[in-house]
């Protein structure tokens, strides 16, 4: 589609469901659903096969417990339920009541004795929340037709949980790249241990599971290395020789002669070398078992998932095979792997290598929502399995036990199962790991997935964040837009604040890529050694100096001659775009040796899941290559045809505006713009009142926004019609005049013309749901039939009548009380009139015996109010500051009056021009009946915009510059000034006066500092900030800041002893008279004096008398000066 037009308003099969899916739109739901995927059919069973089997003896008896195989059930109606015609639950249903989508997850448990299995048996381990559409979801591959039937949106993606009636999204997290050493100095490490530097080799090893740890190769400035591992948590230390032979029984001629081959002139890493391996010697371990035997005895006590009679040699090799490059399955290719990291480590030490650092967009991937949700299932069947072993031995205490199917079957059963925890970690986004599973946090990794509008829905989808930790560091190098970023993450599409930099959005042609065909990853090393790549088993006859090392995800497979290495990739290149042999999706990065100091050289291959790639044009093959971050930045790629250097360039882009996110291409020539301005209106977009659903009747949503009115732009950019944007419109068409009329068009406020107000401009309404529970479960919904004018307010089953309007004090529902015999009315409480939407009665799967539930939506009308907050597309946001009435606006010549008044003072600070070419486009498009198209790069210096649309104005009769000759509303007289006049697309922001004003005279209070609470909803104080103190303070306003933060906040009464200053000496003392008992004086003394002449009354704020107490409590005396006046 190359440009847009208005034809989708006048076809005939609008309203219909279209036969296939928007592409673009799919594209937001893939990763998320391809990775939950990936965990049903093939991660969960590599995650049993990977997990540590249970064991323990029990009476003398060898026990092993572990996980066989699993099953998930698509979600479904309980066994037994009465009256239902179809099984199957939909999201919707779910949605509707504020349920949970979920599904049966069951296994079968295999348990051994003294090495015999026994008869397996199968366990339900609850309903676990399911994807929307996945593989495991009824909505799966569904027409839009069916999809609309089935109460969704025709172009719904899925992506998301619903837990509890609300969209969950696992957040997408920017995470380092898998199984690649990087380069990085951190000064946290220096306090890692004695002589520990800032230098260090890091690898982040996943495995085909998803399970994810992190090895650093410390250097330490004695001049030897120790590798870092951690478990449950922990960090250890251990020397790199050391594991060196613990993995591979060598001499240590043959490790010295690994390590320093090809840099055999390097004496200072050669002194290293040898330093380190006579360390181990000192150690009085010589042989590869001796050193085993040494590192099991010492890590015994800290990995207690090992069988207590495991040998030290066994705890060893747990410790290799579970913490050490897991990602690598022979130790061969560990002992490889590290001396590779050893040999990068002395060159970046010696700074004969440059810093990667792991800020880089090269040096990142993305971890996805159905990955950590496998790594998240594993770990819970891990420690069900350990629950399990503490329920044998709780049954074992039983005096006549004897381990058989049926007492270990009633402990299973007695385990509970993985339901609440799973669907807690995605209702709360905190996450409950023993291990951490290699994050860096442990909250906010589930967000909502807000339905504000569709922008604000869409923008979930792609957003990464850089993780919650960076967000609380002082500096800002995680924040910075690095040039290798181009094209992967949008430049315009970051918040302004606190996460500005952290929380980017992808670009639109950025893909998050799947896990390959493993069998064409198995075919990678052939075609590699057909096209001239030397094998690992050769490498020692090969001079290394003048070789490359070529790595295939994380692990070493063989060399190349530096010379053949640039042949060798582009060859490799073309197998790769044909994607018939080897993925389509791999990444061929090769890192070239300079004369300079750079990067580490080689030849690196990733064809692992959750890498960001994007397509481009291959200049050679003349096809379309998925390229990785890694690897584009050592390519060489243009933007346009002309921009080529024949021999030099190696791709093209595929369109000007690919750098872009989906959000940032719907901005009106964002390159006409201020680069803030921008920003600003891709938050604000996601902010604006518009048709966030189709589905209204089917909405239980807390709070919807809905713009009655909205028009489609006149001016757009073409991504607008791309993804079908006008079914879900938002936004108004209205008739601006840049003119300073009056005064209350100030500082970006702006003036709405009354008429037009009146006649439906940006007329909304909020939808609001509450759901009623009813306490017993006998209890039901029914009308009080001897109720006086009940019939008036309540339909027969209790509950309100649809459309009515609601008044405050007005019966809301009526039930009857089982467990009193009454009927019962519930009150009305609102503050503002809204009228009843829809009534939808609730069922509850899960419970027996459930109480009834209603859920009532209201719609609540608000019209543009003063104080109610607009926004152009250019980031131009204003207040509405006055309704003025149409009489008194300025009109044309032709009778037009505006609708809204901007002020020009708005321009030249921002330099919005963008929005001065929409005023002129969107004019020319509604005098000739078109819609223009706004897409960025289309005008040139030479054939500019400006002079397009004067061109199109003065055909249609207008002036060549937008303006216009307008006359007073006033007194009619003609203005001497020409107006810039035309039509902007204008969004009304949700931010609403009516959701905003707070008053207050008194209220709730802190209990504390008896000062007011903080909060609208709770009644609390208006808050009085420094810059309000600073005013007052600055006028010499001392009796209104006394009003303020005296009298109107925590005010009190106080004794004070004048003669020595405090106010803890006066106490009250009772003296009661000797005949008269029950009569009582009370006198003020004051403790310090021992009388009470001096005692005087004082007000003070409360919060000075609790500071003087809390100095008291330190043994500090405060005395207060007094004088009558």
């Amino acid at each position: 589609m190359e440009n847009p037009s208005l034809k989708n308003l006048t076809d005939p099969d609008f309203g219909k469901p279209p036969i296939k899916q928007n592409e673009i739109l799919q594209r937001l739901g893939d990763p998320h659903i391809k990775s939950f995927n990936y965990m049903l059919d093939k991660g969960l069973s590599k995650a049993i096969n990977d997990m540590t089997p249970i064991e323990f003896t029990l009476n003398d008896r060898k026990i092993k417990l572990m996980i066989g195989d699993y099953s998930f059930a698509k979600p479904a109606v309980p066994f037994g339920t009465i009256g239902v015609r179809n099984n199957a639950i939909f999201p919707t249903e779910c949605r509707q009541r504020s349920a949970t989508y979920k599904g049966k997850l069951m296994v079968t448990v295999n348990w051994f004795i003294d090495g015999e299995q026994q008869q397996s048996f199968q366990k339900d381990l609850g309903d676990v929340p399911i994807m929307v559409k996945s593989d495991c979801c009824h909505l799966s591959k569904m027409s839009p037709k069916q999809l609309v039937k089935h109460g969704e949106h025709e172009q719904e993606w899925g992506g998301t949980f619903i837990v509890k009636g609300n969209e969950k999204l696992v957040r997408m997290l920017l995470m380092t790249r898998r199984n690649y050493p990087t380069a990085i100095r951190r000064s946290g490490w220096k306090q890692r241990g004695a002589l520990f530097s800032d230098s260090g080799v890091s690898i982040r090893c996943v495995r085909d599971d998803q399970t994810g740890t992190t090895n650093v190769l410390h250097f330490v400035t004695d001049g030897t290395a120790k590798l870092m591992f951690s478990h449950t948590k922990i960090l250890y230390y251990t020397p790199l020789c050391l594991m060196l032979k613990c993995l591979c029984d060598y001499p240590d001629q043959y490790i010295y002669q690994k390590l320093m081959q090809g840099y055999e002139d390097d004496m200072y890493f050669a002194d290293s070398v040898r330093t380190m391996l006579r360390a181990v010697h000192v150690e009085n371990l010589h042989t590869s078992e001796e050193c085993k035997a040494y590192l099991g005895k010492m890590f015994r006590v800290k990995f207690y998932e090992c069988p207590e009679w495991s040998t030290d040699i066994e705890i060893a090799d747990f410790i290799l095979k579970k913490c050490i490059l897991i990602h690598l399955d022979s130790n061969e290719d560990k002992f490889n792997m590290l001396v590779f990291m050893a040999q990068k480590l002395f060159r970046f030490a010696q700074d004969k290598c440059k810093i990667e650092g792991a800020d880089a967009v090269m040096m990142q991937e993305v971890l996805l929502g159905g990955h950590l949700y496998l790594q998240l299932i594993k770990e819970k069947l891990s420690s069900w399995l350990n629950g399990l072993k503490i329920n044998i031995f709780k049954h074992a205490k039983a005096s006549n036990f004897s381990l058989g199917l049926n007492e270990i079957i009633k402990a299973a059963k007695s385990s509970g199962g993985l339901e609440r925890q799973l669907e807690l970690f995605l209702a709360t986004g905190n996450l409950n790991s023993p291990s951490g599973l290699g994050l860096m946090q442990d909250k906010g990794l589930v967000i909502m997935a807000e339905n504000i509008n569709r922008m604000r829905y869409m923008s979930h989808f792609r957003a990464v964040h850089r993780g919650a930790f960076f967000q609380e560091m002082r500096t800002t190098e995680a924040r910075q837009l690095l040039p290798d970023a181009w094209g992967f993450i949008c430049p315009a599409h970051t918040p302004d604040g606190a996460p500005c930099g952290l929380l980017n959005h992808l670009a639109m042609d950025c893909v998050v890529v799947d896990a390959p065909d493993e069998d064409k990853v198995k075919n990678v090393p052939l075609v590699l050694t057909e096209l001239g790549m030397i094998p690992l088993k050769y490498a020692e006859t090969l001079d290394l100096k003048s070789s490359y090392v070529i790595q295939l995800d994380g692990r070493i497979i063989g060399y190349v001659d530096s010379g053949n290495a640039a042949r060798l990739a582009d060859k490799l290149r073309l197998f790769k775009i044909k994607g018939k042999v080897i993925p389509d999706t791999l990444e061929i990065v090769l890192v070239p040796l300079k004369k300079t100091v750079s990067q580490y050289p080689g030849l690196f291959l990733f064809s692992g899941p959750a890498r960001m790639m994007r397509p481009l044009m291959n200049l050679l093959a003349n096809s379309i290559e998925l390229v990785g971050t890694f690897e584009q930045v050592y390519l060489d790629v243009c933007v346009s045809p002309e921009e080529a250097y024949k021999g030099v360039t190696t791709h093209m882009e595929l369109s000007k505006t690919a750098f872009l996110s989906n959000l940032a291409q719907l901005i009106p020539m964002p390159d006409c713009n201020q680069s803030p301005r921008n920003m600003y209106q891709c938050q604000m977009g996601k902010q604006t009142m518009g048709t966030p659903c189709h589905t209204w009747d089917l909405q239980s949503e807390t709070k919807l926004y809905r713009l009655q009115t909205p028009g489609t732009p006149l001016f757009r950019p073409v991504h607008h019609d791309r993804i079908g944007l006008d079914d879900f419109a938002m936004g108004t068409n209205a008739i601006v005049a840049v003119i300073s009329y009056t005064g209350y068009d100030m500082e970006d406020a702006m003036i709405i013309n009354k008429a037009s107000e009146e006649r439906g401009l940006a007329h909304g309404s909020i939808y609001k749901s509450e759901f009623v529970q009813l306490e017993h479960s006998a209890s039901y919904f029914s009308r009080d039939k001897e109720g006086k004018n009940l019939a008036e307010f309540l339909d027969e089953d209790g509950l309100p009548y649809l459309g009515r309007r609601m008044v405050d004090g007005e019966p809301h529902y009526c039930y009857f009380d089982t467990d009193k015999a009454t009927y019962v009315t519930k009150t009305f409480r609102g503050k503002e009139e809204c009228f009843l939407h829809s009534v939808k009665l609730c069922g509850n799967m899960g419970v027996k015996d459930p109480p009834q539930v209603a859920c009532l939506t209201y719609r609540i009308p608000r019209n543009p109010s003063v104080g109610d907050k607009f926004a152009s597309r250019a980031g131009q946001k204003g207040i509405c500051s006055q309704k003025w009435p149409t009489e008194d606006l300025p009109f044309t010549e032709t009778g037009l009056v505006p609708d809204i008044v901007f002020n020009p003072h708005g321009f030249p600070s921002r330099m919005t021009i963008a929005m001065m070419i929409e005023i002129m486009a969107g004019k020319s498009a509604a005098l000739h009946g078109r819609v223009h198209d706004a897409t960025p790069f289309r005008f040139t210096e030479e054939d500019t915009a400006i002079d397009y649309f004067g061109r199109l104005l003065e055909e249609g009769g207008y002036n060549y510059y937008g303006t216009e000759t307008m006359y007073s509303g006033i007194d009619g007289r003609e203005m001497n000034a020409q107006i810039f006049f035309g039509v902007v697309h204008y969004q009304r922001l949700r931010h609403m006066v009516s959701d905003k004003w707070q008053v207050r005279s008194t209220g709730p209070i802190n209990i504390l500092t008896r000062q007011p609470l903080q909060g609208r909803k709770r009644g609390g104080g208006v808050r009085f900030g420094e810059m309000e103190r600073d005013a007052l303070i600055s006028h010499g306003a001392s009796f209104l800041l006394q009003d303020r933060l005296f009298h109107n906040s925590d005010k009190t009464t106080a004794f004070i002893c004048t003669s020595c200053g405090t106010l803890l000496g006066p106490v009250t003392v009772v003296t009661r008279m000797a005949d008269k008992p029950h009569q009582s004086d009370t006198l003020e003394m004051c403790r310090l004096c021992e009388h009470g002449k001096n005692i005087e009354q004082i007000e003070i704020p409360y919060i000075f008398k609790f500071f003087v107490t809390q100095l008291a409590s330190c043994n500090i005396n405060v005395k207060i000066g007094c004088q009558k006046v």
